[in-house]
């Protein structure tokens, strides 16, 4: 039987993350009852930097429940980081599999069967993969799919419809370890591991309580990391856009000096302030893409910790009684 960790990154979700506990204990227990876990599995719990009572309920549960661990973050690093840093610690524990999911009740855990089956037959990577997208709104629906699209253009390996909610071995996570970037975009790096894969689909649901914590502004800096971390074809269109720009530049030049021989130049303040406008904005694009690129590049020459683990819950193998308390180490060091 695996020994199976449930990675869940937590950000402010005192609201739901006590209903998530329970419905995830019992979903695990449900797993070791019917052989499909080893009763060293555990649910890890990884606080990044909330400033409600998110790591109070995690700490208070795990000391009532050891098969509930914490992963508590110095400071707040970004659910990527989160999960990064949930990842690692459960390959640190020595687990057979992970499966990393969110905090807000929204993937269907009762697919978790089909998750470990398919690890059973051989894959090292499962991909959880929505369905449809009919609960989401018309703009968020259309956006997503022309992101996804617009990724595939771009030449980047990503999962259609697929978030976080994902099964990795231990010699998927091994290799995970080796990607030292500091710019994640997990859903990017993970179809690059390789190693034998599949998908299980479900039906993604409503949020339990809470908000998101994934709002419009977030969601647009997150598809930018995503494109700039994993293709340098915008690099290449600007080059493009530049060669087309002269073009059309020469172009009109010629009709200048046609129109003005021919004698029918007409003065135009209109077109003048609009050509220069144009230009102008194109060109502060241009230098904000490329801009982009050389901030990933600063990121990645510092070499500085993705994260800091400062607390860490977690019941040591065997443990089975709820009246044994996990052993809490204090501080960590980032993978």
């Amino acid at each position: 039987m695996p020994k199976v960790y449930f990675v869940i990154p937590c950000y402010n979700e005192e609201e739901v993350l006590q209903e998530t506990m329970k419905r995830l204990n019992d979903k695990l227990m449900q797993l070791i009852a019917d052989g499909k876990a080893a009763k060293d599995s555990r649910m890890l719990f990884v606080d990044d930097g909330s400033k409600d009572k998110t790591w109070e309920i995690i700490a208070e549960k795990s000391r009532e429940n050891p098969y509930i661990g914490g992963v508590k973050l110095s400071r707040n690093r970004g659910h990527q980081n989160a999960l990064l840093s949930g990842l690692m610690t459960a390959k640190k524990n020595g687990c057979d599999c992970v499966i990393s999911l969110d905090a807000d009740l929204q993937d269907d855990i009762e697919v978790i069967d089909q998750f470990i089956e398919k690890y059973s037959e051989g894959c090292e990577v499962v991909y959880g993969v929505r369905n449809s997208r009919k609960k989401d709104t018309f703009f968020k629906r259309t956006t997503a799919q022309g992101y996804y699209k617009f990724m595939k253009a771009l030449g980047v390996d990503i999962v259609y419809n697929h978030a976080d909610y994902r099964l990795l071995g231990s010699r998927a996570l091994d290799a995970l370890s080796e990607y030292k970037e500091v710019n994640l975009f997990l859903r990017g790096i993970v179809p690059l591991i390789g190693y034998r894969s599949d998908y299980v689909y479900y039906e993604r649901s409503e949020r339990f309580a809470g908000e998101s914590k994934y709002p419009l502004k977030k969601m647009i800096r997150f598809a930018v990391d995503g494109i700039t971390s994993f293709s340098v074809k915008p690099l290449k269109l600007i080059s493009n856009l530049g060669i087309i720009v002269c073009l059309l530049s020469m172009i009109g030049f010629i009709y200048a000096i046609v129109s003005y021989f021919a004698g029918t130049a007409k003065s135009g303040w209109a077109s003048t302030i609009c050509s220069i406008w144009f230009i102008g904005g194109l060109q502060m694009l241009c230098i904000g893409i490329v801009g982009s690129y050389v901030g990933k590049i600063y990121s990645e020459v510092k070499q500085r910790p993705r994260y800091r683990i400062e607390e860490e819950l977690i019941a040591p193998e065997g443990t089975t009684d709820s009246q044994n308390a996990p052993d809490t180490h204090k501080g960590g060091t980032p993978e």
